[in-house]
């Protein structure tokens, strides 16, 4: 059906209307004098040919007049000129819908990652690649395990040093340069850490961690211990310590963001709460889920986890496109980026989305969005429990899958929450001995009212279990832990490839799966010995102690948080110029940087070796370059082979040698003795000359 013809024009309408044959539809919207008229009953025939238009146009009291037409006009969606862009399904899935990071309506809003720097702790990163080049951030990078500034990543035989290169992509790829695919964050900058290129100390490992960091906003690190099913290993005093001075002085007092890999050692059925950087209450640690939600078989679980991302999946399923290096055989795009190597750089990038719209968050407000946001999966074989305070956690992907609408979002309304404060148990000593399954050892601590007192503590964030424990068999132990809600966290899971006789000294497990409920309670610590047969040596709880992290706000100030959250998450908030205010940071020192590195001083060397020999050459060449060498020669030669009689002056012997050689005749020999009266001077002129 066609549309009514109207016209519009400035005057008065009614008598007009009339006149016209047309109907007055009124004044249109705030413009005065300006009015909207249609033909009668819709009309198919055009106003100008049956003569409408005449009698407008000759109308006295009508000043202008025009036909309404449709106008053509489209939505400003974003398009990209990347052409890899169309198969990064992880960034806009349209086989899948809602199988996505949800991100291009974040991008509309003009949210890309603007003033935030992203570090890549990894094996180097290919700043000149035309993907990466333009968000380059030099002043955030460095190269320690050559020492020098610049951390291009090096050509090995295997070609493995493309890593850190590809999750700079996932972040910063650059857009419309027609060339490979988009970053989750295009706006932010991208810096490169190379330290895994090389032996790793803990040293070099507690340096990388604190490295310009107060450019630095956000580090992604995906890698960690061996995931063999059997390794127990993490960060060591010195790592530890950056860790926690990161978080502290680290941008400017909001404290650095580490993002890392949960790991890829699922087939082997290990478990992140291994992993000391997974486990540690100072990072974000990010699982894999693959394009279809499910968890796919190299995904690790562990109650330490935070949330979940899209990676690659079985041999049918999709990888990660991205750039890649182009050195060896690379050509600067790869589809097939895979594991939880892929998931951290996704976080950290959505992570740049939200500290854009509120630069102040701190380090634990990112982890507290991300427990208010992320969603649910639809993985039926992931064992989802409801906690005390609401959130949804599951071993196998945390709180959820990571949505970066809802995170830019809710950042966008989020105050910082209160000082982190703690409480810790005395260390409990004993030789308890841990029973075969069924049974169980089972040890309890009360936490009262008045143990909170002084720190303030309210409610829980990580709770975190210290044991020392021997058995002949570590990986058949299963550790769980009760909180006073009753929510259970297995902090301890088996491994069947772990037959190492150690046991566990001193190890630190955490879980999140108690966030945001109330502190105050009785906690069970179970403990059970699941080998088949337990014969010979059976496993003692040495000490174990129990530490509570969490804030002074309230289990009903939790509950209201929540509810602002969900508000948010219509946009309304992007679209206003509605804005928290946001606190200006600590006055941090400046960075101690020296010029002159270890390589600058080997350079230095070197080049003063090379100038020193370079000086000595040039002498000896002008020096030599004067003299008859043969002459110099029959002197020596003269010399060595004759004797001067006893009590002969040197000046006789002298010219009795250049006598015999021919340098002077007795001749000259005579004038000299005749010029004896004369004042006395040396035989010869000098160098020039014997020449």
């Amino acid at each position: 059906m066609r549309r009514p013809l109207c016209i519009y024009f400035s005057f008065f309408p009614t008598q007009v209307a009339e006149q016209a044959g047309l109907q007055s539809r009124g004044q249109i919207g705030q413009l005065q004098g300006h009015y909207l008229l249609c033909s009668k009953g819709g009309a198919a025939a055009s106003v100008w040919g049956s003569g409408h238009g005449e009698v407008l146009a000759a109308h006295p009291d009508v000043l202008w007049h025009s036909q309404e037409k449709v106008l053509s006009r489209s939505k400003r969606s974003l398009a990209f000129n990347d052409p890899s862009y169309p198969k990064q399904w992880h960034l806009h899935n349209v086989h899948n819908k809602g199988m996505d990071i949800n991100v291009t309506g974040v991008w509309e809003h003009n949210v890309t990652g603007q003033g935030v720097t992203v570090v890549v702790v990894d094996d180097g990163v290919e700043h000149t690649h035309q993907d990466i080049q333009s968000n380059y951030s030099p002043e955030g990078s460095y190269d320690l395990n050559s020492n020098d500034p610049d951390p291009m990543p090096h050509p090995d035989p295997h070609s493995d040093n493309h890593h850190g290169t590809r999750c700079a992509g996932e972040i910063a790829a650059v857009p419309n340069n027609s060339f490979c695919a988009v970053g989750v964050a295009y706006g932010s900058k991208v810096a490169g850490i190379r330290v895994l290129d090389g032996p790793l100390t803990d040293s070099l490992e507690a340096v990388a961690f604190n490295k310009h960091y107060q450019v630095n906003d956000i580090y992604s690190c995906s890698w960690g211990p061996e995931d063999d099913g059997s390794t127990v290993d993490g960060p060591h005093p010195l790592g530890k310590a950056a860790l926690q001075h990161g978080v502290i002085a680290g941008r400017h007092g909001f404290g650095s963001i580490f993002v890392v890999a949960s790991g890829n050692g699922g087939q082997y059925n290990d478990n992140c709460n291994y992993d000391g950087y997974a486990n540690s209450i100072y990072t974000i640690t990010i699982g894999a889920v693959d394009e279809k939600g499910k968890k796919p078989f190299y995904a690790e679980d562990c109650a330490s986890m935070l949330a979940v991302t899209f990676s690659s999946g079985g041999n049918k399923l999709r990888s990660i496109v991205t750039s890649d290096w182009s050195m060896k055989k690379g050509t600067g795009c790869t589809e097939t980026h895979t594991g939880t190597s892929a998931t951290a750089p996704l976080a950290a990038g959505m992570v740049a989305l939200m500290l854009q719209v509120r630069p102040c968050l701190t380090w634990r407000d990112v982890q507290h969005l991300i427990a208010f946001t992320a969603t649910k999966v639809a993985d039926t074989s992931a064992d989802w429990r409801l906690n005390g305070a609401g959130f949804h956690h599951s071993h196998q992907h945390g709180f959820g899958l990571l949505n970066a609408w809802r995170l830019v979002n809710a950042a966008k309304v989020w105050e910082s929450v209160p000082f982190l404060v703690s409480y810790q148990s005395p260390v409990i000593t004993e030789e308890a001995t841990i029973p075969p399954y069924p049974q169980e050892l089972l040890r309890t601590w009360k936490v009262s009212a008045s143990d909170l007192t002084q720190s303030g503590l309210k409610t829980l964030e990580h709770v975190a279990v210290t044991v020392t424990i021997t058995h002949p068999r570590r990986g058949a132990l299963e550790i769980v832990l009760v909180c006073p809600s009753g929510m259970t966290s297995v902090i301890g899971a088996r491994r069947v490839i772990d037959r190492d006789p150690s046991g566990y000294q001193d190890w630190t497990f955490s879980t999140v799966r108690c966030w945001g409920e109330r502190a105050e309670g009785r906690y069970t610590l179970r403990i059970s010995d699941h080998r088949k047969a337990v014969l010979g040596l059976q496993g003692k709880l040495k000490r174990w102690t129990l530490t509570l992290y969490g804030s002074s706000m309230t289990y009903s100030e939790v509950k209201a948080r929540q509810r602002v959250v969900e508000e948010a998450m219509s946009g309304r908030y992007l679209d206003s110029s509605f804005s928290l205010p946001c606190p200006p940071g600590l006055e941090v020192p400046p960075e101690v940087f020296s010029p002159f590195t270890s390589n600058n001083l080997k350079f230095l060397l070197l080049l003063g070796c090379f100038a020193l020999f370079w000086s000595l050459y040039y002498t000896l060449e002008v020096t030599l370059g004067h003299v008859d060498l043969r002459t110099l020669f029959c002197l020596c030669q003269r010399w060595g082979g004759r004797r001067a009689p006893r009590g002969l002056r040197s000046r006789e012997v002298e010219e009795s040698l250049l006598e015999e050689t021919g340098i002077i005749t007795p001749t000259m020999l005579g004038s000299q003795d005749q010029a004896s009266a004369a004042p006395h001077r040396p035989p010869f002129l000098g160098l020039e000359g014997l020449a």
